[in-house]
């Protein structure tokens, strides 16, 4: 997927899936959430997000009904740091951002 936000360009296939994140839902379901987290050659990230019609990603169309959806979201680095302490193990947090003092 490539998205255009602000001028700039995020491309799931020129960027580097650094996490994942799935909400443990068969694909199929429309409660199905998967978010994986990209890391640019230029170091910023973004959150690539799918879901089911019933996720947090769920389009709504004028005539109410809904559908699923995937979306890119650029993040700052604490806004990448906060996703990986919700979503990640210690060890994957580290191999992204290096080692935490005790």
């Amino acid at each position: 997927m490539v998205a255009i936000i602000h001028g700039k360009r995020y491309s799931t296939d020129t960027a580097t899936c650094v996490a994942e994140y799935r909400n443990g839902c068969d694909y199929r379901r429309a409660t199905y959430i998967e978010e994986l987290l990209f890391q640019k050659r230029t170091g910023e990230f973004f959150l690539y997000g799918f879901g089911g019609a019933l996720s947090k990603y769920a389009q709504r169309y004028s005539d109410g009904t809904l559908s699923s959806r995937e979306i890119i979201t650029p993040l700052a680095e604490a806004e990448a740091r906060l996703w990986c302490e919700q979503n990640c193990s210690g060890e994957e947090y580290e191999t992204i951002f290096g080692v935490v003092e005790e």
